[in-house]
């Protein structure tokens, strides 16, 4: 039995007053761990902030869309391979097309004739394959069928093309047709604070410029809530999952640099402008196992509170080497290897306490970590072949 290749990612980094990531109510995401309400940001905020940087690592070519609009960029890329076709005749076979392609056991919905009768009525992750290779068929190049089997057979060896690198990670569901399902290879929890959330309102007023002169008053008074937290991240990749989802080892090898950079420096933009809360992480460990994934989140149960000097990144830094450790001990789930990655004075003792000679800083780790997949890879059939 071939083992696993799991890479794990523990984050704390401190968020200064913010609301992230808010509820239908307007006020920050919470969560009760430890019998005490915590920060939250959900993993689906946190999974789009990562893909919104993809595109500074990776070619959009190898990036889908999620999108209720994809007969359009189907008929768009139609009128590119044929200038013949109208737009009216190319959205009409655009919709033809995809409702065969994603025909399974139901069909897709549209939207009613007077909303857009070429709108789904469910978000689709399509990747660019599928959009030029469902334009070839509006242009009467190829049949439907063609496409559907092509994207169905992870063992050609076009396969890297026609799986990309975020649904590969993310995965996705098509309700209609259950074979086109591509099943995740990241896992992203909802991050959380590991210590107990004290949520504040902010009174603000907002004067009229125009307003007479003889006017003190405000012209709006609202309340907006804010809250701060060092909040705990965690993530984990599975390495060969990803590697036969895109069916390239190289591509999975480039998807991991990119998600690690990506997830690692991202963060949800939510009340950006009034916050200004771009923090990076106060420190990372990343780590690769051979056992199973393993959060560390357990560290927190009791709530860090900064005391006798420390920060609660200093403490909490602690809490999660204590916690690897005891996990390590029971379980004998010891990473092959880790790597840590300090940017705070608080975090320096972390590497130590981790059982690593040194701190490195987040490229050199990647870097090494991506050597390490693809030696898996290789070991286990997966040749790291050139890609473009």
């Amino acid at each position: 039995m071939k083992k696993p290749q799991f890479i794990d990612i523990h984050i704390l980094q401190t968020v200064p007053p913010s609301n992230i990531n808010r509820d239908d109510t307007g006020s920050p995401k919470t969560a009760y761990f430890g019998g005490v309400k915590r920060s939250r940001v959900s993993s689906q905020a946190w999974k789009k902030a990562a893909r919104d940087l993809f595109p500074d690592f990776l070619d959009e070519a190898n990036l889908g869309t999620r999108t209720k609009y994809a007969v359009r960029l189907i008929a768009k890329e139609a009128t590119k391979l044929d200038a013949q076709i109208d737009e009216q005749e190319a959205l009409e076979s655009a919709k033809k097309s995809l409702k065969a392609y994603l025909k399974g056991n139901n069909e897709p919905k549209f939207e009613d004739k007077k909303i857009d009768p070429y709108k789904l009525k469910a978000l689709l992750f399509i990747s660019p394959y599928e959009v030029q290779e469902l334009a070839k068929c509006v242009a009467g190049l190829q049949d439907v069928s063609k496409v559907k089997s092509a994207v169905k057979n992870k063992k050609s060896q076009e396969s890297a093309s026609k799986d990309t690198v975020d649904i590969s990670l993310f995965g996705r569901m098509v309700a209609t047709d259950p074979s086109l399902n591509v099943d995740a290879s990241v896992q992203v929890a909802h991050a959380i604070g590991i210590g107990k959330m004290n949520p504040e309102f902010d009174y603000f007023t907002a004067l009229d410029d125009c307003s007479p002169e003889d006017n003190a008053g405000a012209a709006m008074i609202e309340t907006t809530e804010f809250t701060s937290s060092t909040m705990y991240r965690y993530a984990t990749i599975d390495v060969l999952h990803l590697c036969k989802n895109l069916g390239s080892a190289a591509v999975a090898c480039r998807g991991i640099e990119a998600f690690l950079k990506a997830f690692i420096t991202s963060m949800p933009t939510g009340k950006q402008n009034s916050f200004a809360n771009r923090t990076l992480p106060g420190a990372v460990v990343l780590q690769l196992r051979d056992t199973q994934p393993v959060s560390l989140v357990n560290a927190f149960e009791k709530p860090v509170e900064a005391s006798y000097g420390k920060s609660q990144i200093e403490i909490g830094c602690e809490r999660l080497a204590k916690q690897e450790e005891a996990i390590d001990k029971a379980f004998g789930t010891t990473p092959q290897k880790t790597f840590v990655i300090t940017a705070s004075p608080d975090a320096q003792s972390l590497p130590s306490a981790m059982g690593v000679e040194g701190a490195c800083d987040l490229d050199a780790a990647i870097a090494q970590i991506s050597q390490a997949c693809a030696a898996y890879l290789a070991e286990n059939g997966h040749q790291t072949e050139e890609v473009d």
